[in-house]
């Protein structure tokens, strides 16, 4: 088969385009042939040595897909060969081969049926960024729930692929939400997503306006990707008891960070794993999500689907901020 191969950690620009040996299920797993792979951020930040996980090389990125059952293995029970199945969060592309190749292992358990109603790309581009977004939204209470209907929310980075789930997720639970992008065309699409209002992040008066905008009511919640700078710009906008669910950091470090401004209206900070998620969970999890979304009459967001060959492109525009997911179709329907 082909494969994407990752021979170092010195970034995603350093992958090699190959042939390698088929892989083959072990009894509990299956051997999907792919469709379309997602790519995410957190493979650029495994590529480049910036990630908890230390796969052996080479190693093959990807974490979400969709394609065929190929090969079941001999101890799947609920799974025949031909279906169409999705891969929810689990080891592939971190510690196991991934997706960024035209056949890949999956644990049966982490497999799940393309929801109904949807497309084979709409299924591609979820589970990862959606999974996220529910622990972001959801990890503040024990156990977790959503937050409560008309609390107030402001994401960051609204406009990727965690940024557009976390707007979708919000309104389901009857949130206000608040979105930052810097592009005045993605602002207008997160309105259509259903955004309540939303800001440029680059405004020098942005305290000012969100406060106008939210009639002065502090924010409940922040689900931030972004980091840097806008950080700190953006903890007074808090209030008692106001959390930041952390999940990336594309701006960088944040600078000068005074811990004090969390103090006295104890504001909480925490980030995301959802690699903490057992199969089950993600399992019970996806299918909320997935009733959310359909209830809502709403589908995840593909940004641009680029063919398998051009995989480096693909990751140059998930770079470059897009406007949900950036897809790779790995083969035609047939």
């Amino acid at each position: 088969m082909r494969a994407w191969l990752m021979d170092s950690y010195q970034g995603v620009d350093k992958l090699r385009f190959a042939e390698v040996p088929d892989p083959y299920p072990a009894p509990d797993d299956v051997l999907l042939k792919l469709r379309f792979a997602a790519l995410n951020p957190a493979d650029a930040f495994l590529a480049s040595g910036m990630y908890p996980a230390k796969p052996r090389l080479p190693h093959v990125l990807g974490r979400d897909g969709v394609g065929e059952a190929a090969i079941v293995g001999q101890a799947v029970r609920d799974v025949r060969p031909g279906e169409t199945l999705g891969i929810l969060r689990c080891d592939v592309g971190v510690e196991t081969w991934g997706t960024l190749a035209e056949k890949v292992v999956v644990p049966a358990r982490s497999l799940t049926r393309v929801p109904h109603g949807w497309s084979l790309e709409e299924m591609a581009a979820a589970p990862l960024v959606f999974l996220t977004a529910w622990q972001a939204l959801t990890q503040w209470s024990d156990p977790p729930a959503p937050p409560l209907p008309g609390s107030t929310m402001l994401v960051t980075g609204a406009s990727g692929g965690v940024g557009v789930a976390s707007v979708l997720l919000g309104k389901s639970m009857k949130m206000t939400v608040l979105a930052l992008s810097r592009s005045a065309e993605k602002r207008a699409r997160l309105k259509e997503l259903g955004a309540d209002v939303v800001f440029d992040p680059s405004d020098a008066q942005l305290a000012t306006s969100i406060a106008a905008a939210s009639g002065k009511k502090k924010l409940d919640l922040i689900i931030d990707s972004v980091g840097g700078a806008l950080f700190t710009r953006l903890i007074p906008l808090l209030g008692y008891g106001g959390r930041i669910s952390v999940v990336g950091r594309s701006g960088g470090s944040v600078p000068d960070f005074n811990t004090a401004t969390l103090l006295f209206r104890r504001i909480r900070v925490g980030g995301i794993s959802v690699g903490d998620y057992s199969p089950s969970e993600a399992q019970r999890i996806w299918k909320e999500i997935v009733a959310r979304l359909d209830a809502d009459g709403r589908r995840p967001l593909v940004d641009r689907i680029v063919p398998f060959d051009k995989v480096h492109e693909g990751f140059g525009r998930l770079a470059s901020g897009p406007m949900g997911k950036v897809l790779v179709r790995l083969r035609d329907s047939g």
